[in-house]
């Protein structure tokens, strides 16, 4: 399946791909959750509550 469809599908709701997307972007969440040098949990959910919304408001061309 590719990412146009898997986000598709995230979109309408199926939780699965919501979770393979996030799976997908783990290592750069992770990344972008260190704070001088460690990890700090709240950015981390931050970061993946605004990818999921992101996710919802992302608009196809089809």
């Amino acid at each position: 399946m590719d990412f146009k469809e898997l986000l598709l599908r995230a979109q309408g709701g199926d939780q699965q791909a919501k979770a393979e997307i996030l799976s997908l972007y783990q290592p750069l969440l992770l990344k972008e959750s260190m704070v001088h040098g460690f990890f700090d949990e709240d950015v981390y959910q931050e970061l993946c509550v605004t990818l999921l919304t992101c996710i919802k408001r992302f608009q196809i061309e089809i």
